[in-house]
């Protein structure tokens, strides 16, 4: 209800604030931290180590990740907004970021999102992944696909460790009907991989063969490189607050 007054009422009000000029205003664009190279090769996390792959990887599940934005500052207010307010503009704002990092060698079939269960899709009324999700697929021209189903609803997984969660959601996902073969999964924000990799593995059963994790956010933990630490910014503020860990 909240979401669909907002909707109504600031239209083309910035994802960010909420006050300023859409998508971003001046002030937010220029908060907004984005994601560009050097990263790691596979899951678009900021990185300068010797080797092109990270220590945060997230399951061997997933092909690639990328993500435009830090979950940070204006993306971090961005998310909250369309997850929890249900602003559903904020989609648009932040589906043709996400197309803009699209690694090239991803080539999809298809687009799908991370489904939320059905009980926090009534609590909710929508679910945020699905419009981010066909945000992309307006931005990019390729078609969205409902290819998940959740099986268990769990409780947040934030205090829990990478491995602790990823031994959670196990079972958490399963495929509807068959899977093309190259597919874009979207969420929100990406943190351990957790459950992602659990959806990438459901695909994988159903004939996926390349899955490519697209969020408009990237929650890290490990230490950042010096052009992303400038100002203050410390790791510990960009791991996912407020979310449940994906």
């Amino acid at each position: 209800m909240l979401g669909r007054l907002l909707d109504v009422l600031f239209p083309n009000r910035c994802a960010g604030c909420g006050s300023g000029p859409w998508p971003f205003c001046a002030g937010c664009g220029a908060q907004l931290i984005a994601l560009s190279p050097p990263w790691c090769e596979r899951c678009g996390v900021p990185w300068s180590g010797a080797r092109p792959r990270c220590p945060e990887c997230p399951p061997a599940e997933i092909d690639l990740a990328r993500a435009p934005f830090l979950f940070h500052g204006p993306a971090r207010h961005a998310v909250h907004r369309l997850k929890f307010a249900g602003w559903r503009p904020v989609a648009a704002a932040l589906g043709g970021a996400m197309v803009a990092v699209w690694p090239p060698s991803a080539e999809p079939d298809a687009v799908t999102w991370v489904p939320l269960s059905r009980r926090r899709l009534s609590e909710r009324g929508f679910d945020q992944a699905r419009a981010l999700a066909e945000a992309v697929s307006a931005a990019s021209s390729v078609g969205t696909v409902p290819l998940l189903e959740r099986t268990l609803d769990l409780p947040p997984q934030a205090r829990r460790r990478g491995e602790e969660r990823r031994a959670a959601m196990a079972g958490a996902f399963r495929p509807v009907g068959r899977c093309p073969a190259r597919v874009i999964l979207v969420d929100d924000v990406l943190t351990t991989g957790a459950t992602a990799g659990a959806c990438a593995g459901a695909l994988r059963e159903a004939g996926a063969r390349h899955v490519t994790v697209l969020t408009a956010a990237r929650a890290v933990s490990a230490p950042l490189p010096a052009r992303y630490t400038r100002g203050g910014l410390t790791p510990g503020s960009v791991v996912a607050r407020g979310t449940s860990s994906r």
